[in-house]
């Protein structure tokens, strides 16, 4: 028998309580294994003390995810008395086998008198419980770069910076301002509202004298070039009487050169008393240029954004204050960490517990690209930038040698990464800011179309990168920061995506509770037709032609999205959504 690639943990992804009542067991094994019975009961039943002589009862684990080389088996449990003792039966159809904490067993094991390694979860803790604020479940939301979104007014940059001509034709570098404000924001947010967002995404508003304002001198002013704290506080305000919520960016891996701490140390060298804030590793480190000598550390080798210490107990309580600021002056709903994997867990988990005990409602995003499920155990973040979701859903595009079963592979992959709760609450993109604009990596509109319809009808909470709504192009940075063209969208010139997309938002938003659930079955192919429905009350059944060919499509229910498709036809790069019958 086959026994590679069986495994499990209790506890992390593998064994979790999904609420106060229910747990969770996930199992991975080889694809030659065809049944998993779990054997389950109370360590303690029938005055058991927890190791043998104790007997479980059977219940059969139900295949959830097939990845590319394996399957992940799960069952849901109810634990009358909130723990639960267990192991595992797997079969081929031929042979089986046990699966026990300390490793794979043959079945001779059970007749064995030696003492089992039985995995045992303790207490289902509904602190230990990864929980997140359920507005976010329902949320649209719309990223926003303020110096590029919308200027209104003769605005002028105190940086003495001079402002680039509003159009997407302008030639502009990195550096470049065209001076976007707040002002403009909030001139849009019915367009917003009419697009059908309800949530407000906004890179960093805070004193730099950088465009994108990553590299933060004051975390307690909004920068003049964008308007001041009280244009915010209303902004907030009126969004959400629009039934918008709002997120600002969060910038605590680093700090500007004109922060008041490290221009201090800058100044004073050990002497200060902020420079343990810092990682500071040689006594000649105040000069201009790459770090990459290490004299500090900073994000990336980027030397006026000197890397601050989150391990300090200072910086801890400094930004922990700074945020319950925000909160309480501008009424913001979520708060999203950049670079959130190079900030330490103590720090996020200082972070939580202490805003969550005041503002419980308080969404807590992590910007980390990578396999997260470390930072999402109920401690540190609500959830996360979904970029696996992004490269899954763009390499399937990008590579025309992949089929249907590699895309359903690589989500099965993108959404086994995490508790089936994060999954609802997961902060999916198919562009922003840090990356080129969805149209212009995959070269096709058609595509294009295609990504954006998935994005609206996969489990998670998505983002639409501002301009992603008219199909704005552009490669990676400075090109993906276009302005906005206003003036072609109030001209009419981009009417036909727009419409498009408020369709798939539409849709997304009134079927949300639907959509946003993890029971989506993906048909298998091994042609690149993708076709998954999403299973509930109702059946939205959606289909996505990313061959060369057309192809007959019949439909048993309601059209509720098209695009190319026509009399039964779905023509190659077209899409159609239907509620089955």
């Amino acid at each position: 028998m086959n026994q590679d690639g069986i495994r499990h943990v209790c506890g992390f992804n593998d064994c979790y309580s999904l609420n106060e009542d229910e747990l969770v067991i996930c199992v991975h094994t080889n694809k030659s294994i065809k049944t998993v019975t779990l054997m389950c009961n109370d360590p303690y039943i029938n005055g058991c003390s927890g190791t043998d002589p104790w007997e479980g009862a059977p219940v059969q684990m139900q295949l959830k995810y097939e990845l590319k080389n394996e399957f992940i088996y799960s069952v849901t449990l109810k634990p009358k008395f909130k723990r639960i003792q267990y192991y595992f039966v797997l079969s081929d159809s031929k042979e089986q086998c046990m699966l026990f904490e300390d490793g794979v067993y043959d079945p001779e094991i059970m007749n064995k008198k030696v003492i089992k390694h039985f995995f045992k979860f303790g207490w289902m803790n509904k602190n230990d419980i990864c929980s997140h604020p359920k507005w976010v479940e329902n949320i649209v939301w719309y990223q926003i770069f303020p110096d590029r979104f919308c200027r209104v007014g003769d605005n002028k940059s105190v940086y003495g910076k001079k402002l680039k001509t509003w159009s997407v034709n302008t030639p502009f570098g990195r550096h470049d301002l065209f001076g976007g404000n707040l002002e403009g924001v909030a001139s849009k947010l019915e367009y917003l509202k009419d697009l059908g967002v309800n949530g407000i995404y906004f890179n960093p508003i805070f004193c730099s004298e950088e465009n994108h304002k990553y590299s933060i001198d004051d975390y307690t002013k909004v920068d003049p070039d964008f308007g001041t704290n009280e244009s915010f506080a209303a902004l907030v305000e009126k969004a959400h009487k629009l039934g918008i919520k709002v997120m600002i960016d969060a910038v605590f891996n680093h700090s500007g050169p004109n922060f008041f701490a490290w221009k201090d140390v800058c100044e004073k060298g050990k002497s200060s008393k902020y420079y343990d804030w810092y990682f500071i590793n040689s006594d000649d480190f105040n000069k201009k240029g790459s770090t990459e000598d290490s004299r500090y550390y900073s994000f990336a080798f980027v030397d006026n954004m000197p890397k601050l210490n989150t391990n300090n107990e200072e910086v801890m309580e400094y930004f922990l204050n700074i945020c319950k600021r925000w909160v309480d002056e501008w009424n913001i709903d979520g708060i999203r960490f950049d670079v959130g994997n190079e900030i330490s867990h103590a720090f996020i988990k200082y972070l939580r517990k202490n805003l969550k005990k005041d503002y419980p409602e308080l969404y807590l995003l992590g910007e980390i690209w990578l396999d997260s499920s470390v930072y999402l155990q109920g401690d540190e973040y609500d959830s996360v930038m979904n970029y696996p979701f992004l490269q899954s859903v763009s390499n399937f595009f990008l590579d025309e040698t992949l089929n249907a079963n590699d895309f359903r592979f690589k989500m099965n992959y993108c959404y086994s990464m995490y508790q089936r709760q994060i999954n609802k609450a997961l902060f999916n993109l198919i562009d922003s800011h840090d990356v080129d604009r969805a149209i212009s990596r995959v070269g096709s509109y058609d595509k294009f179309i295609q990504m954006l319809s998935i994005l609206m009808t996969l489990p998670g909470s998505p983002c639409i990168y501002y301009g992603t709504e008219i199909g704005l192009d552009g490669n990676n940075d400075p090109a993906n920061r276009k302005v906005m063209p206003w003036d072609s969208i109030a001209k009419h010139e981009y009417d036909d995506t727009l419409s498009l997309c408020k369709q798939l938002i539409g849709l997304r938003r009134k079927y949300s509770r639907l959509l946003n659930n993890d029971n989506v079955e993906f048909e298998p192919s091994d042609s690149r037709v993708v076709t998954y429905t999403v299973n509930g009350k109702d059946t939205l059944k959606v289909t996505i032609n990313a061959q060369s060919d057309e192809i007959n499509c019949k439909t048993n229910g309601d059209i509720l999205f098209s695009y190319k498709y026509h009399d039964g036809v779905l023509k190659n790069g077209g899409v159609i959504i239907q509620k089955l019958a």
